[in-house]
């Protein structure tokens, strides 16, 4: 291992792009339908949600890649949050994605995965958790033999979650009787469209992850702005598209009645029994490529976190490998923390509270631009978020609204979320506490600047 190689630059635009696509669209897409017409109260609204939760996270993206041009560096948001507010701000964030929320996403998505297909071969439902683990060490290993064959393994799984999804689409939009504007409004139940677009934003969630490997790209200023455009782009018009043959298919009612099976049964109704087996498989295969995506990035945090002497054990969990220029020890950190939780916790519960604090350091993420505009007034930009001042305030408007809206429908585990964020802090004085940079009046004149 080397502390001093740096990593190879190995990702283009279509790695990058496949990146976006790979881990935001995983079972979201075929697990939301039916909620977010049960929040909306018709398909007309229900549309319009997931239009807005697209355009939400489109302004993020145009935002952050401005954000992400000014800092090409491995790491993403951590990296981002450190550079403009400072090394706390920074540390908290990394914190939160190391500890929990990475591990926790990698957990749930391979405990998903192993349940999928020990249902799919009718195996029984106690192989799932183990098929899941194996499944999570397996990409682990193909990943640190380098991005290049991660990489291969994303742009394969891209390609083969996309299958099913056209096939849907165009046999859906093709074969579908149903009304497909105007339907569902004789539903009952509360309806709140905040719900909705919350629900359709909660899918959208994970395109910041190509952010983690701008500084694995061969050119991040040119490749990152249309990595994350291209992607959401994608994602977007494949989450409208999705429902609208799936609400020509089968009336709204029964879409809210079924839930995550509507789009089992919509299959099987296009493409008869195999249609169900289809989707299963489709399904899965979007999973593993969700769940290499996630692999693949979010080791890059505990990697930079450790390059800065921010973690225990820092030396070893900065070493590059010489051989396949990759972070092993990191990305084995993050694999043994998702197998501790996919053998002894409930890592919906936890991915759930850290996604609330990721999206607090969103808000922060997103008003980085601005901060970045002023310091480097004189700097030449290669990338420039379009509509300026417009796009950047939408984007925080919507991950406030996030963060609010969870308070509310879920004071408890917020709280819990921030005190976690916050238990971060004592390690992050002890690692510091012969630089003299961490009494409390120090922190306190950071965060008054």
């Amino acid at each position: 291992m080397n502390t001093e190689a740096g990593l190879k630059k190995d990702i283009g635009l279509s790695v990058a792009m496949s990146l976006v696509i790979g881990t935001v669209i995983g079972s979201g897409i075929f697990m939301k339908p039916g909620k977010v017409i049960e929040y909306a109260g018709g398909s007309n609204m229900a549309l319009l949600a997931w239009i807005l939760g697209g355009l939400i996270t489109l302004a993020g993206g145009l935002t952050i890649a401005e954000v992400a041009t000014q800092i090409p560096k491995t790491g993403g948001l951590y990296v981002y949050m450190e550079e403009v507010y400072g090394k706390v701000w920074g540390y908290l964030s990394g914190w939160v994605q190391t500890v929990i929320y990475g591990p926790a996403v990698i957990g749930g998505l391979g405990l998903y995965f192993g349940s999928l297909i020990a249902n799919l071969f009718g195996w029984n439902e106690k192989t799932g958790p183990w098929i899941g683990i194996i499944t999570v060490i397996f990409l682990a290993a193909i990943n640190s033999f380098g991005t290049k064959y991660g990489g291969i393994v994303q742009n394969a799984a891209t390609i083969g979650k996309l299958l099913p999804i056209i096939l849907i689409i165009v046999f859906g939009i093709w074969k579908g009787n149903e009304e497909v504007l105007n339907a569902g409004s004789g539903l009952t139940g509360e309806i709140s469209m905040g719900a909705a677009i919350l629900a359709t934003l909660w899918a959208y969630d994970g395109w910041l992850m190509v952010g983690f490997v701008a500084g694995e790209m061969k050119n991040p200023a040119k490749i990152l702005p249309k990595a994350i455009v291209g992607g959401i782009l994608v994602v977007t018009a494949a989450y409208l598209l999705v429902n609208v043959a799936m609400f020509h298919v089968l009336p709204a009612s029964t879409i809210v009645d079924l839930g995550e099976n509507s789009a089992g049964r919509a299959a099987s109704l296009l493409f008869g029994d195999i249609g169900g087996k289809l989707i299963a498989i489709g399904i899965a295969v979007s999973i593993f490529g969700c769940l290499n995506g996630k692999i693949l990035t979010f080791p890059r945090v505990t990697y930079a976190m450790a390059q800065r002497k921010q973690l225990p054990a820092s030396r070893f969990l900065a070493s590059v490998s010489e051989k396949f220029g990759t972070p092993i020890p990191a990305t084995g950190l993050q694999v043994v923390f998702a197998v501790i939780l996919m053998l002894v916790s409930n890592p919906d519960y936890l991915s759930a509270m850290a996604i609330f604090a990721i999206y607090i350091f969103y808000i922060f993420a997103f008003y980085a631009v601005f901060l970045l505009r002023k310091r480097n007034k004189e700097k030449k930009r290669t990338y420039s978020v379009p509509l300026f001042p417009f796009v950047p305030a939408f984007a925080i408007i919507g991950a406030g609204y996030i963060v609010i809206a969870t308070i509310f429908d879920n004071p408890r585990d917020s709280l819990t979320a921030i005190a976690v964020t916050l238990l971060g802090l004592p390690l992050y004085w002890y690692l510091n506490r012969n630089k003299g940079k961490t009494s409390s009046d120090e922190f306190l004149k950071q965060q008054a600047k």
